[in-house]
Parts: structure tokens; sequence; C-alpha cells
């Protein structure tokens, strides 16, 4: 660490050991670097909302993937592990006691030098996801584990000092816009100073009763002679600012605290260690100045830190100007209210049951957020015909699907990932002019099956059918998309019965999406009937084009 670095962060583990961290002197980073990039935006609320529009690369784009990726995916056992880990009574416990020891002598920091992305092939993986039809591509600067994946100016925790020794967002960046994709990062820094408070706790039962986990013991000066020479734990953990208080005899009590003290979902800012949220905005600046990213995702229910990403906001929109001339900047959080003026709104792992009036995104993953092997030798992936059924649904009701692929901790994608991605591609190779630079109709579509909305709700989503049809329009032209192989070849679409309520017009045309044959087509007071050759069909559903009513 340099002498700069280390007067710029010196004091703020120790500090918070009595509860106080000193905010960070402005001389101690380079002259005007803490400052917002000039421009209409101010950070605050009223003038994000008044000066924000969706840019239309994001609303023509639909369709993204994600890669959420670091060190957390070596053990190959799922999300929320440098968490999980020291938490007995969890599988990631379990996991980490029999696969590398007990928490109080390895920790999660010694997992970072184990990720080496030895295998890691960005430009193979972004010609993979190019093929399937993303649009853009984003990649995990950092997750809850404060660890940052670039070459970090503000935080010596990093996938260029440590690890894979790399640049990873830089790689990722050049591999994505090589391809002519739209690159985005996200951050889920914010809460890494009461996420890893886990990591200062303890075993309340069993032979080490007692003895606090590693990085309650670990400081910078223990680094001489080791692998982490020079880097202060502290930092990486955030410093004991809540940790699990002494006298808990049984697992299940101490779980019960940690669930109610430090998985405090909140986006307010740290009163008792403002040099954390100070730290955050520079990396965050950092990120955003340095690699130019087109969109930026918060794992966050609301803009990170309050002010600090007030001030994020206001200077990657000023700055998206300055670099292109125009605003074509996307940030996502996950408010609670359906929209929020000033940003895009996202919808994690749900979708949403009518058109939003508004540009919004929802973000699943086929498997856990990161790697877990299980999932892939029992083979319970999202299959690909359910991820093109809900990015039908979301796309109808002026949606986006940002949709994670888990890499392996070597950089790698296992083959069911692998063939469910060219599975994707397929189908948006023939139909996908259904989907790009499309927008809703006065419906989202017709059918049996509800959806189930909101936050979280996908797991309570049932399968659709080919009687569910999902609506999106382009120009002149509506498409009518299937969720399902059509039944015998043919097509009803009662939402455009003679004489109904939302047509303009009569049919005049029916083709398949992206094809000029026209198809055989009755219109009755039943609804449009088409009838398909048996070389259109496809087992995740069609596409139709339909001229005339519009």
């Amino acid at each position: 660490m340099t002498p700069t670095r280390r007067a710029l962060f010196q004091g703020s583990a120790a500090a918070s050991l009595i509860g106080a961290a000193p905010a960070l002197a402005s001389d101690l980073v380079p002259t005007g670097f803490d400052q917002i990039a000039k421009g209409p935006f101010k950070p605050n609320w009223d003038s994000l909302a008044a000066g924000y529009r969706t840019p239309d690369w994001f609303r023509d784009a639909k369709f993204g993937l994600w890669a959420h990726w670091g060190a957390q995916c070596v053990p190959e056992a799922g999300d929320w592990y440098a968490r999980s880990m020291y938490m007995p009574g969890q599988p990631a416990y379990d996991h980490h006691l029999k696969t590398y020891g007990h928490p109080a002598d390895t920790g999660f920091m010694d997992i970072y030098p184990q990720w080496r992305a030895e295998n890691w092939n960005p430009d193979d993986l972004l010609d993979l996801y190019a093929k399937a039809g993303a649009k853009y591509f984003v990649a995990m600067a950092n997750h809850h584990d404060n660890f940052d994946a670039y070459q970090s100016r503000f935080h010596d925790w990093n996938s260029v000092r440590l690890g894979p020794k790399k640049d990873i967002i830089g790689l990722w960046a050049k591999a994505a816009r090589k391809r002519g994709l739209r690159f985005g990062v996200s951050n889920h820094s914010a809460h890494a100073w009461h996420w890893f408070q886990t990591a200062y706790g303890y075993d309340p039962e069993g032979p080490r009763k007692g003895e606090r986990y590693d990085a309650f013991k670990r400081f910078a000066a223990d680094g001489r002679g080791k692998w982490w020479e020079g880097l202060d734990p502290q930092q990486l953990y955030g410093g004991p600012v809540m940790p699990l208080p002494d006298g808990f005899d049984t697992i299940a009590d101490a779980n019960k605290w940690h669930e109610a003290n430090d998985r405090v979902w909140s986006e307010k800012a740290p009163l008792n260690n403002p040099a954390f949220t100070r730290q955050w905005y520079l990396r965050c600046k950092d990120l955003i100045d340095s690699y130019k990213p087109d969109l930026v995702y918060f794992d966050n229910f609301d803009l990170p830190l309050e002010q600090a990403g007030l001030d994020i906001a206001a200077h990657y929109y000023n700055a998206s100007l300055q670099w292109r001339g125009k605003l074509d900047a996307v940030i996502n959080i996950k408010p609670h209210d359906a929209h929020r003026p000033g940003i895009v709104a996202d919808v994690e792992r749900g979708m949403r049951s009518e058109i939003s009036p508004e540009p919004w995104q929802t973000d699943t993953c086929i498997g856990d957020w990161h790697y877990n092997r299980r999932l892939f030798e029992e083979k319970r992936y999202l299959p690909a015909a359910e991820v093109i059924h809900r990015l039908c649904d979301i796309v109808s009701k002026n949606g986006n699907l940002l949709l994670s692929i888990p890499v392996r901790g070597d950089g790698t994608i296992d083959s069911e990932e692998r063939r469910i991605v060219e599975e994707i591609g397929v189908w948006m190779g023939r139909f996908s002019d259904a989907i790009y630079a499309t927008r809703p109709w006065t419906i989202f579509g017709e059918g049996p099956t509800a959806v189930a909305a909101g936050m979280f709700s996908e797991g309570k989503q049932k399968p659709f059918t080919p009687q569910d049809i999902r609506f999106t329009t382009k120009n002149a032209a509506l498409y009518a998309i299937t969720l399902g192989r059509p039944e015998g070849g043919q097509v009803v679409v009662r939402s455009l019965a003679k004489d109904g309520g939302h047509a303009k017009g009569p049919v005049r045309r029916v083709t398949l999406a992206g094809d000029k044959t026209p198809l055989p087509l009755r219109q009755d007071r039943t609804g449009l009937h088409v009838t398909l050759p048996d070389g259109a069909l496809h087992p995740f559903g069609i596409a139709l084009r339909i001229d005339g009513v519009l």
C-alpha cells in the first residue's frame, strides 16, 4: 500500500473497534477527484427525476446477460457463501469446515488467492452471449464480500493485486464492446459493512465454542511474511461494527441474532462508520470514470448510502453527457414502489402483472447467483423455454430481462449452461424481430396463466401454455407470441376477434416474425385463426407478425 493510500484509510478499522471512524480528508485523493462531474444533474431526487429519460438503446435492447462472478463462485456451493460460511448450521459452514477448515483458522479472505480464473476466456463467452441474442452484458464489479474485480485505485483488495491478477471488468468491457454490446457493471458493495459481520462471530456450540473467527484477529501487522502482506483484513471485512455479542449458547439463537441485527437491509449510511461511506463513494466513482459503463446496477432498494448514492447518480448522468454528447446511462435499483423517477426500476427474480408506463427490468438467474455445482449435477437450471416465456411476458409489459449465467471460479460455464444459452439463441435467431425495439400494445396478452407478480415471486410462477399469448408492436406491425408449441399447428388469437375492441382495423396479412411468406388465416367473432406449416413450429412457441390492426 502506498503512503497516500495508507493515510487515506488508516484508522478506519481501528476506529470502528470503538464505534467511530473519522471521515476521510479530501486532500488525500487526487485534486478534484471527489467532485461530481459538472452538468445539469444535481445530487437530489428532484433533479434526477426532472431530467432523466430512459435511453432508447435500453428500451430497444430487451435482453441482457450477466456474469455475477467472483471469489464466492470458487467453493461452487451457492449464494452468499462468504457470509453463510460463518454461520454454524448453514450448508456453507459445513462445506467450508470440510473443504477448507474451521473459519477461525481459514476465513473467506483465504479464498481470494484461489480465485484464479485460469480458464476464463471472455471472448469465447461473449461470442456465445451475442449469438444468444443479448444486446447488453453486465459484469459484477463487486459483491457484498467487498472485493473489487477491477483495477481499483482506492481499495487494495482487488482482482489486479490478488486472485486472478487481472482487470476483470476491463477485460469484460473490451470483449463486450468488441461485439457491439452495451456494457454494464453491478455494484453490491454498499452492504458490506453489515453483511460481513458474521466473520467476527464464533461457534456458540461445539469443541471451539466461543473462539472468534478470523476477521476478529487479523490485522495489517499480522500479514508480514504471509500472502496478504501489505493488506489490512479489516478493510476487507469492514471492522467489527456489530459483532455477535458474547454469551450465545445455541446455534439457533446466534443465527436469529444475525438475521435481526447484521442483516439490516437498510440503504442508510452507517453512522458509526463514515469512512466506509466515503470509501464506497471513491471506489464507485473510480469504477464509473475508468470504464464508462452504459449501465450501473445497484443491489439496493434505494440509491446506496443516502447522499453518497445521490452524488454518484448525478456524477454518472453528467459524465455520460460529457462522454457521449447525450444522456445514454441507465441506473438500476429495486425500489419498493413500481416506479421511481430518475432511475430504471428493477424487479429481482420476479415479474409484473400489467404494462408499466415506464421501462423497467427483471433480473434473474438460471441457477444460484453464485455457482452451485449441485444444480448442475441435478440438472435443475431454469430451462431455456422458461427463459424465453418470461422474456416475452416481460417485454410485452415494457420491460427488459437481465439473465445471469453462473460462472465457475476458473472462469468457465458448464455444459448444461452452455446448452441452455445455445437453445435461447436458436429461438431468438428465428423470432427476435418480435422482441427487439418493440413497444407494448394496448394489452399485454391473453391466456389462462396468471403471472406471479412482485419481487422474488418467480418461484410461485406456474408454467405458461400455448394458449398464453403475448403482444408487442413495432412500427405498423403487431406481434403475437405463443408461450409454447401451438397444438395441431393452429394459433387462435382471441383478442383479435372480428369487431373486437382492441384492433383498429381488420387483419390484412399474417407472417412468421422475420419471414415474408403469408400464412392462411381466418378472422371471425371467435378470434384470429392462423394455420402454421410443420416447419414453422418450435417447442418454445412461435411469433406471428400481424398487419392491418394498428
